[in-house]
């Protein structure tokens, strides 16, 4: 019989490993039935991976579509990430222990082609919301009078995704068959074969590099440049405290996805590595233990859905407000102060205290003037120099609204933007 075999999730079924389990008379035929207290451990293991991913991944999107001051478009592709590693926790990571623990399959032929095709969608779409982050905080600091992307163009981008994300997984839907072995049913990829070329590992050399190779080299390059822009200079000691404040909130903002993006890198090479070794080198998954190394492999892959929001929590304030706004009830996470997710920030706080000192140095000088014409009324042309004094501080008060408006306008497209 042929190797039965996916690179993307369905647990390894070598050859000699099928021939032996048909021949050597076990009562069920299956060879990868494991001690209890390994299944235990592997369980424990498993189920933290679901859980934190899941409730952290809905968190963040609670946050960014719950708060208006948060659907920006760094965030909308956050959100579709959330989505996407929620999903994948989900609906795929329980199934992949349950199938690699005894390598039976127990949920029907639809089932198994979703479970096929689904986490390379999933992947793809993760790994290409993080890319789409890169080149929007490249353009953002490196072109910055360039316009940005508006919410409508972020959202199609975001199908776009979706869609590419979907034609890449559709040959592992197609191909996905179950079949009866003895004592067992097994998932896999009923690859065509043909006589020019070996459609299954350039099928899953490109799903490589799609996935992991090149995204990795484009946000490398963009990381790296913005980093270079950011942090190659030091801040100019008569910077104003608005361009400190915008330069600082821009480096944790690229600090932060970096990490996200090398924490995506680490958890996904030992995956990526395991298959390519797998189709190139079968011999070298011929040993008893190899099934331990796969799901220790599977393990750190999947783990990479939990990681994000816990990075968002400790690195970004806003998401760390939302965070202790939802887990307040719990006893070991102090309350914040919610205010920080909303539309309080501090250059808004700035802003509002400027307008209140501009309001009170006009309605002083009002006064000062109008005093002043009431202490001296018999000296002539009193009233009208009174009116067209009153006339020009009206204007001037216009002025400075005007002024301030403007100014208020600016923080908040620039902070929608950020």
């Amino acid at each position: 019989m042929d190797s039965l075999y996916d690179s993307t999730d369905v647990p390894l079924l070598d050859r000699n490993w099928t021939n032996a389990s048909d021949t050597n008379g076990t009562a069920d035929g299956n060879q990868f039935v494991q001690p209890v207290w390994r299944i235990v451990l592997w369980g424990l293991a498993y189920s933290c991976i679901v859980l934190v991913s899941v409730v952290g991944n809905l968190i963040v999107m609670w946050i960014i579509m719950a708060h208006k001051r948060m659907r920006t478009v760094t965030n909308y592709f956050l959100l579709n990430l959330a989505f996407a590693e929620a999903s994948m926790s989900a609906f795929n990571t329980v199934i992949n222990f349950t199938y690699a623990v005894h390598n039976d399959w127990y949920y029907g032929l639809v089932y198994c082609r979703f479970h096929n095709f689904f986490p390379v969608a999933a992947v793809f779409a993760s790994i290409y919301s993080m890319t789409a982050i890169a080149l929007d905080r490249y353009m953002a600091i490196i072109h910055p009078l360039q316009q940005r992307m508006s919410a409508t163009e972020t959202k199609v981008v975001v199908g776009v995704i979706w869609v590419l994300a979907l034609l890449l997984a559709f040959p592992q839907y197609y191909y996905s068959n179950t079949i009866a072995l003895p004592g067992r049913v097994v998932c896999y990829i009923d690859w065509p074969e043909y006589k020019l070329c070996d459609f299954k590992k350039m099928y899953y050399v490109c799903v490589v590099i799609l996935i992991y190779f090149l995204p990795l080299v484009v946000m490398g390059c963009a990381y790296l440049e913005v980093g270079l822009t950011l942090w190659a200079s030091e801040i100019p000691g008569d910077s104003s405290d608005r361009y400190k404040e915008q330069l600082i909130a821009k480096r944790k903002v690229v600090k932060m996805m970096i990490v996200v993006v090398c924490t995506f890198a680490i958890c996904w090479l030992p995956f990526h590595v395991f298959f390519l070794l797998h189709e190139f080198h079968p011999e070298m998954f011929e040993q008893p233990y190899i099934q331990q190394v796969y799901l220790a492999v599977l393990w750190l892959a999947m783990s990479s859905t939990m990681y994000n929001p816990i990075i968002y929590c400790c690195l970004n304030d806003r998401f760390r407000a939302g965070f202790k706004q939802v887990l307040g009830c719990c006893p070991c996470v102090p309350r914040g102060s919610y205010e920080g997710l909303e539309l309080k920030s501090t250059r808004y706080l700035h802003t509002q205290t400027s307008v209140y000192k501009t309001s009170c140095m006009e309605t002083s000088v009002s006064t000062v003037m109008h005093q002043a014409d009431e202490g001296d009324p018999g000296r002539g042309g009193g009233p009208r120099r009174s009116s067209l004094d009153l006339a020009s501080n009206g204007s001037s008060s216009r002025s400075v609204s005007k002024t301030v408006s403007e100014t208020s306008s600016f923080y908040s497209s620039h902070n929608l933007q950020e």
